[in-house]
């Protein structure tokens, strides 16, 4: 975007895919409230409830009746991240999408760090410059990041780092599938597909200071693997379709 000031944008979307993070959610919704009013000449937030049990889709409402600004978008049950997300994309009305989570672990504000590299390209993401976290939950990220690097051929140090901006014309054409982890592959993929490298932001990360996190675990590591062979081979069949045609 050549027209874009350095520390303006002029609509955003900010997504806010959320399960169970009903003492993280209003200072998210608060802090990015401030921030977007700094930033975005106009913008809005989408709340994705994602099932939760913990009063998260209750707060959720009450934060939507309270500030003009917060939409939300409520699934009837867990049906997992990257559900949430484009739920979220799917509902947003502005031509640029920001998506972070909801636990509290980044600063919103950082944003601003993203937005002068718009103008090189439209697909601006995030890496964690010192992840706060458990030491099995770091090293499964430096794992899962770089066999997403060599099988889907994506530049990202970070891969699943929740703090990307980019224009929804990346979204123009295709459609994401993935209900879960492989989210951020797949976005960097079909970007890559259409001759985008995104340029990447050292962002801070901040220890989680409540609720439980959902990655990490066996069924979440399973779940994954298997997306991780679905994504493979839905791209293999769209090559196939192609040279045919």
């Amino acid at each position: 975007m050549k027209n874009l000031p350095d520390s303006k944008i002029p609509e955003l979307s900010l997504i806010l895919p959320c399960y169970n993070e009903k003492d993280n959610l209003k200072p998210v919704v608060e802090s990015a409230l401030k921030t977007l009013k700094e930033i975005a000449r106009e913008f809005e937030i989408i709340i994705v409830d994602d099932g939760s049990t913990d009063g998260t889709g209750e707060l959720a409402k009450k934060l939507a009746e309270d500030y003009p600004q917060v939409r939300l978008v409520q699934h009837p049950k867990n049906l997992g991240y990257g559900s949430a997300l484009r739920s979220g994309f799917k509902k947003a009305k502005y031509p640029w999408l920001f998506f972070t989570d909801a636990d509290q672990q980044f600063d919103l504000s950082e944003i601003k760090k993203l937005l002068p590299h718009l103008k090189q390209s439209p697909l601006v993401i995030g890496y964690r410059q010192t992840r706060q976290d458990k030491f099995l939950r770091r090293i499964l990220g430096k794992i899962f990041s770089f066999l997403m690097r060599k099988i889907f051929k994506i530049k990202a140090r970070d891969v699943n780092c929740a703090f990307k901006i980019f224009d929804r014309k990346i979204l123009e054409g295709v459609e994401l599938t993935s209900p879960g982890a492989l989210i951020n592959t797949e976005l960097l993929y079909r970007a890559k597909q259409k001759g985008i490298e995104p340029i990447e932001v050292a962002v801070s990360h901040f220890p989680r200071k409540t609720g439980k996190p959902s990655g990490g675990s066996f069924r979440v590591i399973f779940r994954a693997g298997w997306e991780t062979i679905r994504l493979i081979y839905h791209f293999w069949r769209e090559k196939i379709q192609a040279s045919c045609s």
